[in-house]
């Protein structure tokens, strides 16, 4: 992070419900008070400020969820409607999202129940994008500031997280007093049956997933679609040693000369290091102490071009592909076995499928992703919304502005 950088964790109990109006009736007022008060913070300059936020399911990590892939499709919505929610706060308050002078908001999902103790939890720390209070509490996660809705669910929440809290040694925020409640969070009854699971014998648990994309001016369908490609990965609790793989396969530059705007396409490296940077923030909560993820670079043609890989441990690796075809390596790595696709690219899964068959491989497990919805986005804001999830829209604006 950078130095004077500005980042929050915001704590979020459980919604009343898993529908987008239950949501924003929960959520908006407390996304408001922490975005507003960030973006001040930034004093109009050009710095990005982090904001985590935790949205607390419980029942997450218990046994009757397991593989978690039977909890995709109800987890892939959530966190859909979530990032559109911070994404139409955002524009209400004309706050830049992942924009310099805007916020970086990336959403981990967090296991916690008040009727189950903290002491009863396992103390080894778990991979995102599902941890636990004591993981997420002590991860050494610089935040300068945390909030949490001045509720009831709110208050218990942030009490539990407080007893493990382990703030990062010399933070000029070292105390409880980095805990902020919001005082305008309204109230309301938690639900506590969120998640809809598919049959267990439908449910898979790959060891190496794969996911494909340009990801140009990295924004929030990004990271839903990375999110969710990350809670299709075998978590460590479960993977019995073996090395967890994450490949994403990033266009090649040859393949986007046909963009519009091309001169501020970002490269294919910066494209890459800002994918792994967002994996790393929502997946690695080692505490302090823990060596830096291991950077392997290999510029040079192979089966797939070009790739960099990250160790972010001897058990989980990133590996970020050139792609320069719409199969990548979903055809050349036999060893995969989930592909995680959005709903718009669908038919990308079954082809892929139909070309591992003819290898006499055995095809992937296909997960689909929503695409962001501007459905409950008012009508004056719309195209704006369309606007900041669109890696076209976000070169066009920086020409804009680089012209002005």
């Amino acid at each position: 992070m950078a130095p004077n950088q500005p980042s929050a964790l915001l704590l979020l109990p459980p919604p009343p419900a898993a529908d987008f109006d239950q949501f924003r009736f929960a959520y908006e007022a407390i996304l408001s008070t922490v975005c507003s008060t960030l973006h001040l913070k930034l004093n109009g300059t050009d710095r990005v400020a982090i904001l985590d936020v935790a949205l607390s399911l419980p029942g997450l990590l218990a046994p009757s969820c397991q593989p978690r892939t039977r909890a995709f499709a109800s987890l892939q919505s959530i966190l859909e409607r979530i990032y559109r929610l911070i994404g139409i706060v955002c524009i209400e308050h004309k706050i830049e999202l992942d924009m310099p002078g805007g916020i970086d908001a990336r959403v981990v999902l967090l296991d916690y129940e008040v009727s189950r103790s903290v002491e009863d939890r396992p103390a080894v720390p778990r991979d995102g994008p599902i941890v636990d209070l004591r993981t997420l509490a002590q991860s050494a996660r610089p935040w300068n500031s945390i909030y949490y809705p001045d509720n009831q669910s709110g208050q218990d929440l942030a009490a539990a997280f407080s007893s493990l809290y382990s703030p990062v040694a010399g933070s000029k925020h070292s105390d409880s007093s980095s805990l902020h409640a919001i005082s305008d969070a309204p109230h309301w009854q938690p639900s506590v049956s969120l998640v809809t699971l598919s049959d267990k014998d439908e449910a898979t648990a790959p060891y190496a997933v794969a996911v494909g994309g340009t990801f140009d001016h990295f924004h929030i369908g990004h990271k839903l679609l990375l999110t969710a490609t990350a809670l299709v990965l075998q978590p460590v609790e479960d993977a019995e040693g073996r090395e967890r793989t994450l490949i994403v396969g990033v266009t090649g530059d040859e393949l986007l000369v046909k963009k519009k705007y091309p001169e501020y396409l970002e490269s294919w490296e910066d494209r890459c290091h800002s994918t792994g940077a967002f994996l790393t923030a929502i997946m690695d909560f080692r505490g302090s102490g823990s060596s830096k993820p291991q950077l392997e670079e290999d510029l040079k043609p192979g089966a797939n071009g070009k790739y960099i890989l990250m160790r972010i441990r001897p058990d989980l690796v990133f590996r970020l592909v050139e792609i320069k075809d719409p199969f990548g390596p979903t055809i050349t790595d036999e060893n995969i076995g989930a592909l995680v696709v959005s709903k718009e690219t669908r038919s990308g899964g079954a082809a892929v499928n139909d070309a591992r068959t003819k290898k006499g491989w055995a095809p992937l497990a296909v997960f689909e992703v929503d695409v962001l919805h501007t459905t409950e986005v008012p009508p004056d804001d719309a195209e704006d919304f369309a606007s900041k999830i669109s890696s076209t829209d976000i070169r066009r604006r920086r020409m804009e502005k680089a012209l002005n």
